[in-house]
């Protein structure tokens, strides 16, 4: 199955009852494997989660850690582009040239890499500390 009927497919899935704005990811893991997920609407907003959340999740509960391609759609008039806490999430697991396909139901496509989506992106070196300890 391809990515974006997979994404198309668990779109469907939405529970997106107050918005009406369903989406779905699928991403692709090194290994090949494919991984969906759909965005899941709360009363209490903004306590939902997205799409590519739900996507990563899934793969990271089979045992996947890295993603390598990434496939989101809505029903849009244009491609609706992962919002910045999920480019964070995605920039976590996924290499700086990974592609990111956003499309529109109607089939509309935009590609980017997950560098165009989050130029700068705030990654595990950030952590380490360069304390060096001088006066």
């Amino acid at each position: 199955m391809s990515l974006r009927q997979a994404a198309l497919d668990v779109r469907e899935r939405a529970y997106a009852p107050y918005s009406g704005f369903k989406v779905g990811a699928a991403i692709r893991d090194t290994d090949g494997t494919v991984h969906r997920g759909c965005n899941v609407e709360n009363v209490a907003y903004p306590e939902g989660t997205c799409a590519e959340a739900g996507a990563i999740a899934s793969m990271i509960a089979s045992g996947a850690s890295r993603l390598a391609e990434v496939y989101v759609v809505a029903d849009a008039p244009m491609p609706v582009t992962p919002c910045g806490g999920c480019r964070q999430k995605l920039a976590e697991f996924g290499a700086p040239d990974v592609s990111v396909t956003m499309a529109t139901t109607a089939g509309t496509e935009q590609v980017m890499t997950l560098a165009e989506l989050l130029p700068g992106a705030f990654g595990a070196d950030h952590m380490s500390h360069s304390d060096t300890g001088g006066s």
